[in-house]
Parts: C-alpha cells; sequence; structure tokens
C-alpha cells in the first residue's frame, strides 16, 4: 500500500494493484482545521473548568440535599397524622425549594444558563392556610422530583465523565507515578473498558508511553464527555426548576397586555395632541378668518373686496390642509389601503419605498382585519428604518401563507448591526413592533450581523 500526493487537497491511496484517490476539497480542509485547533483549544478553555466545577459542586450539593429532604418527607409522612408531621413535610418541601433556587443560580453564573425564576411562595393567612399553600406549591414538588433525578445523572456521570478525568491525570503522570507497579489507579468506565490492572504494571518504556498516549486521548475527550452530562442537567434545570409553562404562559399574557394597553394608550394620547395643537387650532384659525370675512361684508357700501378675498383664500388653504392632517391621522389609525386587501397594501408600501423594493405575496385566506393592521404597520416600519438606517441599495418583502400563520420577511442588503432599542414610546421602533407582535401571540427575529445583509421574520397567527 503507497500513498501519494495529487493536486489539490487531496491523497491517491494504491492498495495493491488498485488505485483510489481521496480528494478533499478547501472549505472541507477549513471545516477540519478549525474542527482540530477546537479540540485541541477546548481543556484549556474557561467553560469546561466551569462546567467541571458545576457537575463536582451540583453533585455533592444534590446528595446532600437529597438525603436532608428524603429524611424529612419520610418524617413528615410517618407523623402526618398529627400536624406536627404535616408541618414538618412542608418544611421539607420548602427546603427543596430553597436547594432549586440555589440550583437555578449556579446553572445561571457557572453555565451561563438563561433560566428564569418561578413564582414566588405566596402563603394564605393563618398557619392552616401556610400548610395548605405548603402541600399544594407546584414549584416545590418539581424540585422534589429534580433531586433524585440530578442524582441518578451524576452517579452515572460520575462513573464516565469524571471517571475520565481522573484517569486522564492518572495516565499522563504514569511516566513519573509508576516506578513499581503502585502509580495512581484507574477507575470507572475507562478501567471497565481497559483494564485497571493492566495500566498499573511496569511493562517497560512502551507499555509507559502507551499509557501516557492514552491519557492524552483521555484528556481531550473529557470535555466533551462532560459537557453531555451537563447539557442533560441544563435540561432538567429548565424543565423542572424553571416557571411552570403554565405560569410562564400567563406571566407572559399578562406582560403583553400591559405593554399592549400601555401602546394603545400612548397611541390615543399622540392622536388627542394631535387634533388639538394641529387640526382643532387649525379649526379655530379658520373659524376667525371667516367670521371676519363676515363682518367686512356686513356694510356693503364699503366692502374691501381684496381683503375679503384674502381672507376667504386663507380659510381655503387651512381648510385643505386640516383637512389632509385628517386624513394623516385617520391613516396611522387604519391605512385605507387595507380595505382593498393585504396584498394591494403592501403593494403600495413597496411602491412608496425610498429604497427599490421587490415584493413576493402567497396568501390563500386573507388574515382577519387585526393581522392585517399589524402586518401593514410591520412592513411600513421596517421599510422606513431600511431607507433611514440601513444604507441599503435595495430591499425585499415577502409575504407567505404557512398553514394558519402569515409569514412576513423584510431582507436588505445594508451595513447591518440593527438592534431593538426602547428609544421613545413603547410602540415605536423594533421594540414597538416586537410588543405589537407578542401581543396576537406573533414572534419577531431579527438577524443583523454587522456588514448585513439584515432580515427581519415576522410570524403572525391568521386570525386573532
Amino acid at each position: 500500500m503507497t500513498a501519494d500526493q495529487v493536486e489539490g487537497n487531496g491523497v491517491r491511496v494504491r492498495l495493491g494493484g488498485r488505485e483510489m484517490s481521496l480528494a478533499i476539497s478547501d472549505e472541507q480542509a477549513v471545516r477540519l482545521r478549525a474542527l482540530v485547533d477546537r479540540v485541541a483549544r477546548e481543556p484549556f478553555t474557561k467553560r469546561v473548568w466551569a462546567e467541571l466545577a458545576y457537575f463536582v459542586v451540583g453533585g455533592a450539593l444534590t446528595a446532600v440535599g437529597l438525603a436532608f429532604v428524603a429524611w424529612t418527607m419520610v418524617a413528615g409522612i410517618v407523623l402526618a397524622i398529627t400536624f406536627v408531621g404535616l408541618a414538618v413535610l412542608v418544611l421539607s418541601l420548602r427546603s427543596a425549594r430553597g436547594l432549586g433556587g440555589l440550583f437555578r443560580r449556579m446553572a445561571r453564573s457557572w453555565l451561563g444558563e438563561p433560566v428564569a425564576d418561578p413564582e414566588p411562595f405566596t402563603s394564605r393567612p393563618g398557619f392552616l392556610g401556610w400548610l395548605q399553600s405548603g402541600l399544594r406549591d407546584r414549584v416545590a414538588w418539581r424540585s422534589v422530583a429534580y433531586l433524585p433525578l440530578k442524582a441518578a445523572w451524576t452517579f452515572l456521570g460520575v462513573f464516565v465523565a469524571l471517571s475520565l478525568w481522573w484517569d486522564a491525570f492518572a495516565c499522563l503522570l504514569h511516566p513519573i507515578t509508576n516506578h513499581d507497579g503502585s502509580g495512581l489507579g484507574v477507575w470507572g468506565l475507562p478501567a471497565a473498558l481497559f483494564g485497571g490492572n493492566h495500566l498499573n504494571q511496569p511493562f517497560g518504556l512502551v507499555h509507559g508511553l502507551a499509557v501516557f498516549l492514552l491519557g492524552v486521548v483521555f484528556f481531550f475527550a473529557a470535555p466533551w464527555v462532560t459537557r453531555g452530562f451537563v447539557n442533560v442537567d441544563r435540561l432538567l434545570v429548565r424543565s423542572l426548576l424553571g416557571p411552570d409553562p403554565v405560569q410562564a404562559r400567563v406571566r407572559q399574557l399578562e406582560q403583553t397586555r400591559t405593554r399592549t394597553v400601555d401602546a394603545s394608550a400612548a397611541t390615543l394620547r399622540r392622536i388627542e395632541r394631535d387634533l388639538h395643537d394641529g387640526t382643532q387650532a387649525q379649526l379655530v384659525a379658520l373659524a376667525m378668518r371667516l367670521g371676519m370675512a363676515k363682518e367686512k361684508l356686513e356694510d356693503p357700501e364699503h366692502v374691501d373686496v381684496e381683503q375679503v378675498r384674502a381672507l376667504v383664500d386663507e380659510a381655503h388653504r387651512g381648510a385643505k390642509e386640516a383637512i389632509a392632517e385628517l386624513r394623516d391621522i385617520a391613516r396611522g389609525i387604519h391605512p385605507p389601503a387595507l380595505d382593498v386587501g393585504l396584498e394591494g397594501a403592501l403593494a403600495t408600501l413597496a411602491a412608496r419605498s425610498a429604497v427599490p423594493t421587490d415584493l413576493s405575496i402567497s396568501l390563500d385566506t386573507r388574515p382577519t382585519p387585526a393581522i392585517e393592521a399589524i402586518a401593514y404597520f410591520c412592513v411600513a416600519e421596517l421599510l422606513a428604518n431600511v431607507a433611514q438606517h440601513a444604507q441599503a441599495s435595495r430591499a425585499s418583502v415577502s409575504c407567505s401563507q404557512q398553514g394558519t400563520w402569515l409569514r412576513l420577511v423584510v431582507r436588505d442588503d445594508g451595513i447591518g448591526g440593527a438592534e431593538p432599542t426602547m428609544v421613545g414610546s413603547s410602540s415605536s421602533g423594533l421594540a414597538g413592533l416586537t410588543d405589537r407582535v407578542k401581543g396576537v401571540d406573533g414572534r419577531l427575529h431579527l438577524v443583523s450581523p454587522v456588514g448585513g445583509p439584515t432580515v427581519v421574520t415576522v410570524d403572525l397567527p391568521l386570525s386573532a
């Protein structure tokens, strides 16, 4: 068998009388080098040691916490015929809830896991109310369920992952510590696979070198095995120690309702301010000019026709300006373009956009008026952002129906770097769009790397 280099990143292999060519593209070579580089650097990163510390410390706390909660629960169940037993049982549940909070804080600080806190414990008045609230605390019972699951998973992780770290250092130090066959012992999964007795036998230089190389393999494999166990623990923390799905849904709906009500109140204040400061002032001025013209006409013998004509002309201009402002205010409440459907409204927005915009629409079912209005304002705001901030030469708008959902995609070839901010009112900008979309259980997803392109995807239900 011989191997010869071929053009590009490839190898020609001759096996017997047959010749095979193994070609690797440049992209595959770059990915392979990146993978090798990441594997080589991974054991020396902060994340690996934080995960290992979380695994070890969390496992120790789990053992102590599970023992305490199990003992107090058994005692509370045995004494449950009295109020003392019920009190002990509630204290056990409260302890489990406290341990759940500790594990959440550890996951946030050591793993960077953004798990939110559940609803705080609220007790009813009186001792009996406290007992009843404690026994019905779903967060506490989920924390109790977390402890045995984590304990079982940690036990398996100690046998598989933690033993791999220990055996890695034992094998790496083998040439130094194993002079007479009494070096550091190996255990766990590596010992079961390779046999611990064989690793500590003084078989000479070749044997020592083989054990050392095995330690190198263990050392670079241990971070990934540990991460696998830690990632499963992340899922347990999110599902059992995080907010209850029903309570989280209620909290999200309450927050969305609050933001929607605030946005509606701000819109009403804006409309009132526009009518009071703009249209109403112009109508008052119009009435005053018409009144002055009426006074001039009361004395027919001394009428200054030019002055009356000037007053009427000013009144006419004021009336047209007031009509235009009223039309703009009405358009902000409900765009007239939506009277013919979302397709025509989006076509109008694309035609009026300052940046050349391509439009693609595919709808089988017309959304409800509320969804059409939200979709219209989303596209209008996004195209305005493209014209003002993106420095783009072209944009595109896609509107399609996917089952019972309406998907809007606005893309531009600008400089990117867009981020939702809370500048201005709560109903303006990308943050305002996010609140408006969440108000009907929709989703807004923004991808805008520095240098572009920017892609904003809005998913809305067809009815709300």
